[in-house]
């Protein structure tokens, strides 16, 4: 993998959020939002090897090759967003591992990670965020504050999951946000929106023009009542 700087912000003991596209692209909507809300400037970079596909767009192909951004604001060093994730595990615990050595150079004292909870729940148009930790004390200081843990046991897999694996590792406290959805195949805008209310809550940042992701939600959902209008128009 190529890792390139552009230089070294000064950031005195900073969180780090961090995720890549998952289910319903929750992680990586959340994380391009923050970046395009808090305005924040990119420092570096990682490159993987080629991608193993090209997009076909109806008769033409584009042949795009992922970069994953560590950019930063005052307070905050924000790695991830985009598309994809890498490609082997190798690929992906030498990420993990580079996201960890920023998070040491940085003296980041909290790595949150973000993503999605496929549930049967109906919650409307209202998704929760479920929180899980490196540690039970810090989920316990976190469940005081009124916000619900992940239930039971599972296993979280890709790079959402196993930062929190990373960090734990090395000694760093990790807190995972995994917002619900419903169907994994469709962009989950309002996931995300909770994921970002729940950090706000969390780290005392605000971010600005949230209700866009109402707006972008609504605008997905009459595209779906449009496809299944005329779903039935042609099967009648």
């Amino acid at each position: 993998m190529k890792v390139v700087d552009l230089g070294k912000p000064s950031l005195n003991k900073p969180i780090m959020i961090t995720a890549m596209q998952d289910m319903g692209n929750v992680g990586s909507i959340a994380i391009d939002f923050i970046n395009k809300s808090m305005a924040t400037d990119c420092f570096r970079y990682i490159s993987p090897p080629f991608p193993n596909y090209v997009v076909d767009n109806g008769g033409y192909i584009e042949f795009e090759r992922h970069k994953w951004e560590y950019r930063h604001g005052d307070s905050l060093i924000v790695f991830g967003g985009g598309v994809g994730q890498p490609e082997t595990n190798q690929e992906l615990y030498e990420l993990c591992q580079d996201v960890i050595g920023v998070a040491k150079e940085y003296s980041v004292q909290l790595i949150y990670t973000l993503g999605a909870f496929h549930t049967s729940r109906d919650y409307e148009k209202s998704p929760m965020t479920l929180v899980t930790s490196t540690s039970q004390e810090l989920t316990q200081r976190i469940s005081g504050l009124g916000l619900s843990v992940t239930p039971g046991s599972s296993l979280i897999t890709g790079f959402n999951g196993l930062m929190l694996g990373f960090a734990k590792e090395n000694g760093l406290q990790g807190i995972g946000l995994f917002a619900e959805i419903d169907n994994p195949q469709i962009p989950q805008y309002r996931s995300a929106k909770s994921l970002l209310m729940t950090l706000e809550r969390l780290t005392y940042q605000k971010f600005r023009g949230i209700e866009e992701l109402d707006e972008i939600a609504g605008a997905v959902d009459d595209e779906i009542e449009r496809m299944k209008g005329s779903n039935d128009n042609s099967s009648s």
